[in-house]
């Protein structure tokens, strides 16, 4: 499993998906210096009385709404882009006639294929993370609280073993092309249906057909839970619960936070990993190459 597991990594670091990655995160990084200069440079902040700690932690927490907002996307596209041919793929160009006949049981090179995906996923969530972290912090002021931290950068990396093991059980199902163009709809499914909640109640709409609207969204973030997970990292990076009544967070809009998903919608997205998880695995194994 292991020796799968570093294949994949030195296959990942082959492919041009990564390189095209890291060049678009250095041109994000480089305009959200700019985008949060400007921001920060624009508001005048006395941080010796307590609403000039409240104003330098609003402008902070603005800015790294925004960050966030773009980063879950890079995160997302390398996420499904490294994996979406994992198995259709490698069949189609008869890797896999080659590595299986060998004393390999294939539950092991699926779990070491997940396992270097995912790995090489969080590891970029990390740096993309502290990188948002530490630009917003030169210009504004961040949580400093390590446990906040620690909590809201696990519910921003968990976006990738959730999309690499959809990713991976659709690529047991179809073609490479055909499942790279499913995950990428899925996803953005899921994003629609957040910014449908984000929205609904801003448009002064009449009960019903909001109501409707809200039916639809969390169908939708049902069928691909990502920008959840994404909208309840970031209600707890700023503490929502604590800072509501202190800071004006806006809960409507393309930044605003929406909806917060609850603990029980955690335990669903986990449960539905681990049934795709297992679905992918058994379909894997029983496939014909």
């Amino acid at each position: 499993m292991s020796i799968i597991w570093s294949m994949t990594w030195k296959e990942l670091l082959r492919k041009r998906v990564l390189l095209l990655t890291f060049l678009m995160t250095v041109v994000f990084l480089i305009g959200f210096w700019f985008i949060a200069g400007a921001i920060g440079g624009e508001v005048s902040i006395d941080a010796n009385n307590n609403e000039g700690l409240i104003q330098e932690f609003t402008v902070g927490m603005f800015i790294l709404m925004l960050g966030f907002f773009f980063a879950s996307f890079v995160l997302a596209f390398l996420a499904i882009f490294s994996s979406f041919s994992a198995i259709a793929g490698e069949a189609e160009q008869g890797v896999m006639q080659a590595m299986l006949p060998r004393p390999l049981p294939r539950w092991k090179w699926y779990i070491g294929r997940w396992l270097g995906y995912v790995s090489l996923g969080i590891i970029y969530a990390l740096i993309l993370f502290s990188l948002i972290l530490w630009i917003t912090d030169i210009h504004a002021a961040i949580p400093r609280d390590p446990a906040v931290l620690v909590q809201s950068f696990l519910l921003f990396a968990s976006v990738v073993p959730l999309l690499v093991t959809v990713s991976m059980f659709g690529s047991g199902y179809l073609s490479s092309v055909a499942n790279g163009v499913v995950m990428t709809m899925l996803y953005g499914a899921g994003w629609l249906g957040g910014m449908i909640g984000k929205i609904a109640g801003a448009i002064g709409l009449k009960p019903e057909p909001l109501q409707t609207l809200n039916n639809v969204a969390g169908i939708l973030q049902l069928i691909m839970p990502a920008d959840a997970l994404q909208r309840k990292m970031q209600a707890v990076l700023f503490s929502f619960e604590d800072i509501s009544g202190l800071i004006p967070v806006s809960m409507s809009g393309p930044l605003g936070l929406g909806d917060i998903p609850s603990p029980a919608f955690l335990v669903y997205t986990l449960f539905y990993t681990v049934v795709l998880f297992c679905l992918g695995l058994r379909r894997f194994i029983r496939k014909d190459l």
